[in-house]
């Protein structure tokens, strides 16, 4: 999984990855720019993605845990106990005040970033929740799971308001179009389907990959979407023609992951061959905010289609098979592993008594930045512009642990309470656990209890 952060500068980003090796890698393409290694998860790292602002990372994994990062060299994290299973994605709201997490235990949970703390988990999946994204004005949650279907839900009243349902296959990936009115699945069926929100019915149907579809990622303008496959190839899809127009051969193994940048100047691929490839686009040059502007514009329900809408807005099955252009860039791509660049170890440490200690002791600007990883709203719009920029430099400005003043007795009852806190964590996995169980259970008596009324109306 791998996620662009490209707010800094344009010619300046970011990229984070997360891989099955455990570590979460902060990338940055300026010259003799060092590499970071997050070292904090104990298992696979399913899921990773910048806040809004780029001053934090999410990531998920299936040691059951999700993780808040500071992207610099000091690489301070929090950690969330989320689930009672693998947690297989993670995704912000647009204004960076909320997380939703979805998992192997059938949920999707949404949590706050102002306190860092649960607020309420979506329950009637019956099977692995493989992704939850959160729409551009964050009232609405679409997620998919293994059970075949396509859920969208309610922030405001926490319901299930729209289910599309699949007896082909599942979706692995699933997210909303920029301008919020449509979704996009990425089947394990080897489709890629497009549906209307509003209209509540397929609009196209694209069968273009001979393996599963893993993942794929819509251009800022919502014209153009790329998926990636296990059979090797990512395709870029004209959603307004309708059609396929480039086949991208690059990687030697499945494709896992692809992510446009946030103005759609780039883009980026993941696979199997532990590989991480750049891509530059040829698509018209757009300016981010504006497209931003013009979607939030759009996003209520009951608003008329509009011109830029994706189209054709009937069903359409299309299976690729003429004009379309292949690109396999072996022999003109610069393999960076030939050079790779220095990687930092950074070791993670997590409880709530260091974060006070740090919020409470570090002068100014630095005080700042950790407020903020608290508490996103805190965050003043001058400074969030040269974070990045800032952040990466001064460590000299910590204190040093000799300077620090929290006395020992704070320190233990903080910790104290720490503990008291993991108990009840684990006393409520415990009980979620036992309820999905008996959930279960109470399903196949149901059927059983169906199968045998069956068996016998048919004998009388």
């Amino acid at each position: 999984m791998l996620r662009f952060n490209n707010q800094c500068f344009f010619f300046c980003f970011l990229i984070a990855t997360a891989s099955w090796d455990t570590f979460l890698m902060l990338w940055s393409f300026r010259p003799q720019a060092r590499a970071f290694r997050y070292v904090g998860h104990k298992d696979v790292v399913t899921s990773v993605q910048f806040s809004p602002l780029g001053n934090l990372l999410a990531s998920a994994s299936r040691d059951r845990t999700v993780r808040l990062w500071i992207p610099d060299k000091r690489g301070k994290s929090s950690e969330f106990k989320a689930h009672t299973a693998p947690v297989r994605s993670v995704d912000f709201s647009s204004d960076g005040q909320f997380l939703a997490t979805a998992s192997e235990d059938k949920s999707i949970k949404v949590w706050s970033m102002y306190r860092q703390r649960f607020l309420y988990s979506l329950y009637r999946h019956t099977h692995w929740v493989r992704c939850a994204k959160f729409s551009l004005d964050g009232r609405l949650i679409v997620s998919c799971s293994e059970d075949k279907t396509i859920k969208i839900w309610d922030t405001t009243s926490k319901q299930c308001i729209s289910n599309f349902s699949d007896s082909a296959g599942f979706a692995n990936f699933v997210d909303f179009s920029p301008n919020g009115t449509c979704i996009a699945s990425a089947g394990s069926d080897h489709t890629v389907k497009i549906w209307d929100i509003r209209l509540n019915k397929l609009l196209q149907h694209y069968q273009v990959h001979s393996c599963g579809v893993n993942c794929l990622s819509f251009h800022p303008s919502g014209n153009y979407l790329i998926s990636a496959s296990s059979d090797g190839t990512l395709k870029i899809l004209d959603l307004l023609e309708g059609r396929l127009i480039y086949t991208l051969q690059g990687h030697t193994g499945p494709v896992f992951t692809v992510s446009f940048s946030k103005g759609g100047e780039q883009f980026s691929s993941g696979g199997a061959d532990a590989q991480v490839l750049l891509w530059r686009t040829n698509f018209d040059e757009l300016n981010c905010k504006d497209i931003i502007k013009r979607n939030i514009k759009r996003l209520h329900i009951d608003s008329p289609p509009h011109l830029f809408d994706i189209y054709p807005r009937t069903p359409h099955c299309h299976e690729g098979k003429i004009d379309s252009v292949e690109i396999n860039p072996k022999l003109e791509v610069i393999d960076l592993q030939t050079s790779t660049p220095p990687i930092v170890d950074i070791l993670s440490f997590d409880s709530t008594t260091a974060t006070e200690t740090i919020v409470r002791t570090v002068p100014e600007k630095g005080e700042e930045l950790c407020r903020y990883f608290l508490n996103p709203s805190l965050m003043p719009s001058e400074y969030a512009s040269t974070t990045l920029k800032k952040k990466t430099e001064d460590v000299s400005d910590l204190p040093s642990e000799s300077q620090r003043s929290i006395p020992l007795a704070v320190t233990e009852a903080l910790e104290h309470i720490m503990d008291q806190l993991n108990v009840l964590t684990q006393t409520v996995s415990i009980l979620e656990q036992r309820l999905t169980l008996t959930e279960d259970k109470l399903k196949d008596c149901l059927e059983n209890q169906q199968k045998l009324c069956n068996a016998m109306q048919q004998r009388s």
